[in-house]
């Protein structure tokens, strides 16, 4: 087949499916490798598209957050910047979830939590008797696999159910854990939990010195944003945002629709189990009081302040919510915090459903479609 055939069957097909009227997502066609091809011109291929997709505001906010421990305190650097970034990747994984999946989950920060346990418990801690002392690089790594499994576990529970029937079963695995953490003596310690969960230190790096903990949860926070990104354009993630908007069809077009549902907490449970050691090494210490659900409901505020149809959304919910969460005492009484939380959150449920980053949205459109009508107006002057 030659060139100009090829180009030909792939707009008629195009044109077919248009006249069916069907709304199946682009794809792009290519020709048939050459016999001679290289292999590699694959792998650059892929380097390509990466470049590509960074945008200058990408850049401006790198620079931004690779400068911002430089010039800010300790407290702004350790207190701000690195608790906004470990909270920021619990909520992205409910953002993944919510966004792209049409799956909320109240269960994320009980995933979390339980990978933080599990550090504890084959890491080291205050409690000696409990904990098995493993190294810290093989407790890291059961602690995630095994919250990983968890939270697919989860999504196979609650995948069978939809809307609210699939919130209240996630809220229900999340007070269940918390009570038996709280409960239990044996395994989790009870109510007290394990307490000097420090953060490893890596030849001459201190992972417990502010800035070098700040650049550990920025980069684990720009893989997750870089994950999630390229995963919801790759075929699952397509395939995910196609379950969302229509299981059935999906599924009657050969699509695994409890597959995909049961992936999709998997891989959100990993970002949020990474979350979780960030969050332990940052308390230096987990008991079930971090795992309640006012904690639970904490990360859902933080997703929807954002804005849960993008990724990054998840940071500045992150970021707005540490803010109020350290400076609000200072306008209103401590047992009044909540009441400031609750405000902004409903003032921005009220005004913006897309959270901060559709406020913005709306205001840079309109904005822009002033400029727009003055020039137009200009020109028929």
């Amino acid at each position: 087949m030659s060139a100009a055939q090829w180009r030909r069957a792939m707009n008629s097909s195009a044109a077919s499916a248009t006249a069916r009227g069907t709304n199946a997502p682009t794809v792009v066609h290519e020709m048939p490798r050459a016999a001679g091809a290289s292999t590699g011109e694959g792998s650059w291929r892929w380097l390509r598209s990466i470049v590509s997709a960074i945008e200058a505001r990408h850049v401006v906010v790198i620079v931004a957050l690779f400068v911002y421990p430089f010039i800010a305190t300790p407290f702004f650097t350790y207190q701000i910047g690195a608790q906004s970034l470990a909270l920021g990747l619990i909520a992205l994984s409910l953002t993944f979830l919510g966004g792209y999946g049409g799956m909320v989950s109240l269960a994320q920060m009980t995933i979390a939590g339980f990978a933080a346990y599990m550090l504890a418990i084959f890491g080291t801690s205050s409690n000696l008797a409990i904990s098995l002392g493993w190294p810290w690089w093989l407790a890291l790594i059961v602690a995630v696999l095994v919250a990983t499994i968890l939270a697919a576990a989860i999504g196979w529970l609650s995948v069978r159910t939809e809307g609210i029937y699939t919130i209240m079963i996630t809220l229900a695995v999340g007070v269940a854990f918390f009570y038996l953490a709280q409960q239990n003596y044996t395994v989790f310690n009870g109510f007290q939990g394990f307490s000097r969960i420090a953060a490893p230190t890596i030849g001459d790096l201190d992972l417990r010195d502010p800035m070098a903990f700040y650049f550990l949860a920025l980069a684990c926070a720009l893989a997750g944003y870089w994950f999630v990104k390229h995963l919801i354009r790759a075929p699952f993630g397509a395939a995910l945002q196609g379950i969302r908007d229509n299981p059935r069809r999906m599924h009657s077009l050969g699509y695994n629709v409890t597959a995909h549902r049961v992936g999709a907490y998997a891989v959100a449970g990993f970002l949020a189990a990474v979350g979780g050691i960030l969050m332990v090494w940052y308390n230096g210490r987990i008991s079930p009081g971090t795992i309640g659900t006012g904690a639970m409901i904490n990360i859902l505020i933080i997703a929807v302040l954002g804005g849960m149809k993008h990724p990054i959304g998840a940071f500045i919910g992150a970021i707005v919510f540490v803010l109020l969460q350290n400076f609000a005492i200072d306008l209103v009484d401590r047992e009044r915090f909540n009441l400031v939380i609750g405000g902004v959150f409903l003032a921005i449920v009220l005004f913006s459903p897309d959270g901060l980053l559709g406020l913005w949205h709306s205001l840079r459109n309109r904005l822009s479609g002033r400029f727009t009508n003055r020039g137009t107006s200009r020109i028929h002057q």
